[in-house]
């Protein structure tokens, strides 16, 4: 073999042991992300802030959700239902609920008992609950 063909043989071999790495689209799985972004003392009480994206690929007319909140002794205080209204397809929005009453320092965790509402067109009764991502900001446990 020639020593000038040698670079482009050694090259050759290089890449035909290389993996082959093909690009793809990751489709993101549809998804409802509901963050409990912030909690802040209020004249009602407790007012509790959420930014919410609706990734489902359809629109909600309704979405609701029964929440429980514990007290700092990890006591279940309080259960009530958040309507979040209209959530369209593809969009962040962003609600705030008071709660009166609620000392927001003695709240210690804020869990998702259940979905109450999901009405959309084409999207299953359980879609809200089923493909639920729940997140914090606030330093406050939040979850399922």
């Amino acid at each position: 073999m020639s020593s000038r063909l040698l670079p482009f043989t050694l090259a050759a071999a290089y890449f035909a042991a290389a993996p082959v790495v093909c690009a793809q689209e990751a489709t993101p799985s549809p998804a409802l992300t509901l963050e409990l972004n912030s909690l802040q003392p209020s004249d009602k009480g407790c007012r509790l802030t959420f930014v919410v994206a609706n990734n489902l690929g359809a629109g909600l007319t309704k979405a609701a959700f029964e929440v429980a909140l514990f007290n700092d002794a990890g006591i279940v205080d309080r259960l009530t239902v958040l309507d979040f209204n209209e959530l369209p397809a593809g969009k962040t929005k962003v609600a705030r609920f008071d709660l009166a009453g609620t000392d927001c320092a003695k709240i210690s965790r804020v869990l998702i008992n259940h979905a109450t509402e999901c009405v959309g067109a084409g999207v299953e009764p359980d879609a809200c609950q089923r493909q639920l991502k729940p997140e914090t900001r606030s330093g406050i446990s939040f979850g399922m």
